[in-house]
């Protein structure tokens, strides 16, 4: 098996999460009651025997810096290799690349002193537990130039509709890519490729004045690239707005779903020393998903409660995320709510959301 070397290509992927990414990029949001959405794609690489990762970001990183660190909780705090934050370089002014290409462009140096020789090429908004091993297995064996990774939906929802479909013949190639909404194999937006064809294709795509690779270099395909479709059939959640991220979230307090996310392969984060959750006399827990640092001492129903979280003698929390250091002061209300981290939410206050679109509040508020 040949090395293979990581791309988490954050560029083309929007902000669309509104107060919880007022000040992060979408990679960095808070999932699962202690992880954030990077967390998955970073545990896949890592189980894939992955040394080299390159983060591709352009806005709102500083969060993600913080959370990532020398990317120890993913063992690529390496002497040799590891994990390479590359923004773009805004300073050349004869650089004619533009897009997600410029990130290649501009740093050329990592992929020529990288030993990696496949490329796998992913994002964040598609949770899942792919076993990149195996895809690459597949790759081999199709003899395939670029393999695209995707899913098949049998219940489209809202947060499907602007995901790329693929049409799979029955050899298991791609024989079109398109964005039909009635469609159900959907695109993770992760490829594998020979790391030497794609930096051809991007070198093609740049001299003719393109800038971004997946539309220009294997969507329309005019080098004529032998394009393979492997199918993934384990846990996918599409996080692409508030509403997906609250159902995906609210989703996990299914035992079966949460097992089908964390049971096979353990999913690493950035570790923090803290005490067990403390429940008090009064407390009531029905349902939910506890993270670790927790005081509680009123009612949690249905919800899912960050590290740190406080919630006071006579408050109720029900169908809501709450994230780290919340604060509920004593008879508060809260129902369908997000809150980012750091919020405080006053006595007697309340805060009702509706379950299709819940009530959301950025960091660092008083309420």
């Amino acid at each position: 098996m040949k090395k293979l070397l990581g791309v988490v290509n954050l560029d083309y992927e929007l902000d669309q999460l509104k107060e919880l990414t007022y000040f992060r990029c979408g990679a960095a949001v808070p999932f699962a009651g202690r992880y954030r959405l990077i967390d998955f794609t970073l545990s896949n690489m890592m189980h894939a025997g992955i040394l080299d990762t390159a983060l591709f970001v352009r806005r709102k990183y500083r969060s993600l810096m913080d959370h990532l660190g020398e990317g120890k909780p993913w063992d690529l705090d390496r002497k040799s290799g590891g994990l390479f934050v590359l923004p773009p370089d805004w300073n050349d002014p004869t650089d004619p690349s533009a897009g997600d290409l410029q990130h290649v462009h501009n740093n050329l140096d990592f992929f020529r002193r990288s030993s990696g020789e496949v490329l796998v090429h992913a994002g964040t908004q598609h949770v899942n537990k792919v076993d990149i091993r195996d895809a690459y297995r597949y790759h081999e064996e199709k003899g395939a130039d670029v393999t695209l990774i995707y899913t098949r939906v049998e219940n489209l929802q809202p947060e499907h509709a602007p995901c790329t479909r693929l049409d799979v013949n029955e050899e298991g190639y791609v024989s079109h890519i398109h964005h039909e909404t009635d469609h159900h194999n959907i695109y993770m937006e992760m490829f594998i490729m020979d790391k030497q064809l794609y930096l051809d294709q991007v070198r093609r795509c740049i001299a003719h004045g393109e800038n971004h690779f997946f539309r220009d270099a294997i969507q329309r395909n005019p080098s004529g690239l032998k394009i393979a479709a492997y199918e993934y059939n384990g846990y996918h959640a599409v996080i692409n707005s508030v509403e997906s991220y609250y159902k995906n979230s609210m989703a996990l307090l299914n035992q079966e779903n949460y097992m089908e996310l964390f049971r096979d392969q353990p999913v690493h984060t950035k570790i923090k020393y803290e005490a067990p959750t403390k429940y008090s006399e009064t407390a009531n827990v029905d349902n939910s998903l506890i993270a670790n640092g927790c005081k509680i001492a009123g009612s949690v129903e249905n919800s899912i409660l960050f590290r740190g979280v406080e919630v006071k003698k006579g408050a109720r929390v029900i169908n809501s995320v709450i994230m780290q250091k919340c604060v509920i002061e004593e008879n508060a209300l809260i129902a369908n709510v997000i809150l980012d981290k750091d919020v405080k939410l006053t006595q007697d206050r309340t805060l009702v959301g509706d379950v299709k679109n819940p009530f959301v509040v950025a960091k660092s508020v008083t309420i």
